[in-house]
């Protein structure tokens, strides 16, 4: 299901919610960014959370009005890149949300500029 190539190295069921449904939103500048983050790299992006509905957001504890409830945010890793380096390409893209956590790193496409660690 979702088995849609949405650009050169995403399917849209990587962006789908993690609770089975299969509901999936995804925000154009997102997806856009996204690729440009792996163009860069040079190595497969994984999706770890896309969009989120409501219920899915309250029970992995997502803010209240989270990106990720818009389908303008992703935590992402990539293989033998650390999620500090990976903020500062993330940077280079465009991305003006950044959450660099110990195993991962959220991005996302809010209108301002923010960076916090986890």
């Amino acid at each position: 299901m979702n088995n849609i190539q949405v650009s050169k190295n995403f399917k849209l069921r990587e962006f789908q919610c993690r609770d089975g449904s299969h509901q999936v939103v995804i925000h154009s500048e997102l997806l856009r960014r996204l690729q440009e983050l792996r163009n860069r790299v040079g190595r497969p992006v994984i999706i770890n959370s896309g969009y989120r509905n409501r219920e899915h957001n309250a029970r992995v504890g997502g803010s209240s009005n989270s990106y990720h409830l818009r389908g303008m945010a992703a935590d992402i890793v990539v293989a033998g890149i650390n999620p500090g380096d990976l903020a500062r390409v993330a940077r280079e893209v465009g991305f003006r949300g950044i959450g660099i956590y110990r195993g991962f790193l959220h991005v996302d496409v809010r209108p301002n500029r923010a960076e916090w660690r986890g």
